[in-house]
């Protein structure tokens, strides 16, 4: 892993506070070369995934990540992003620009970008957007990021750590703008591992041929029952997500 994160809850109107312990960890050492990626991506792997988060890890995992996703694209796989802005990690090596160039650079490399949203404004996470901007944002995304095939967001709106309104939102040059399930009120155990559910049901339904709005609500989806666990692993099954989509509430299941 890329190492542990510790959060206090939070409460109300006290929002949770996230502690990265990732220094030096065995990712954050990991330097171009340390992998053979053309031998792991030889056997049968379809898609690959990485993010801001390893990027931020040290002085060498852009590169790492740089080189990963450029042979995972020689070996035809596809190819995600997300940007996962996490200040702490950047603070001290250059900060949100840094960020931003990272992203920039490695996001070219992506077929699908998670969390597209973050990279629309000036610095990752600087600039609040609201709901009736996002096509337009998203759409800025895409003229960034001519060759992404698929553009990703979850939007979220927080009255307080306890309950948030959550939804999401995807682009296509076949489809345009596309909102996902609207969840007002959604009641919130532990938000962290929320982005990455959403993310993981996102891949999901489109390794499995569904179209975008499908697969934006099986992210949609996990990555709310995400939120109803603790800690940062989705622990839903696929039944459970389908369930969600369907409507299905939250009575007891004998």
């Amino acid at each position: 892993r890329n190492g542990l994160n510790f959060v206090e809850r939070g409460y109300g109107i006290r929002g949770a506070l996230g502690v990265s312990d990732r220094a030096h960890t065995a990712a954050s050492q990991l330097r171009k070369g340390d992998v053979d990626w053309d031998t792991v991506f030889a056997a049968g792997v379809r898609w690959f995934h990485t993010g801001g988060i390893f990027a931020g890890l040290s002085n060498t995992t852009v590169d790492v990540a740089d080189e990963a996703m450029a042979a995972a694209r020689r070996h035809g796989l596809t190819v995600s992003y997300d940007p996962n802005y996490r200040p702490s990690l950047w603070a001290g090596r250059g900060g949100p620009q840094r960020a931003r160039e990272a992203d920039l650079r490695l996001a070219r490399h992506a077929d699908v970008v998670v969390g597209a949203l973050g990279m629309a404004g000036r610095h990752p996470g600087a600039d609040r957007i609201s709901t009736d901007e996002v096509p337009d944002a998203l759409a800025s995304v895409a003229g960034l990021l001519p060759d992404a095939q698929v553009l990703a967001t979850t939007l979220r709106e927080v009255p307080s750590a306890g309950v948030n309104d959550w939804s999401s939102a995807a682009w296509s040059a076949e489809t345009g703008c596309v909102i996902g399930p609207r969840m007002p009120g959604l009641h919130v155990l532990d938000r962290i591992g929320s982005g990455d559910g959403f993310a993981a049901g996102l891949i999901h339904g489109l390794l499995a041929g569904a179209d975008l709005e499908r697969a934006l609500a099986y992210g949609t989806a996990l990555g709310a029952l995400t939120m109803t666990t603790p800690g940062d692993v989705a622990m839903a099954s696929l039944a459970e997500v389908e369930a969600l989509i369907a409507g299905s509430s939250a009575a007891v299941r004998r």
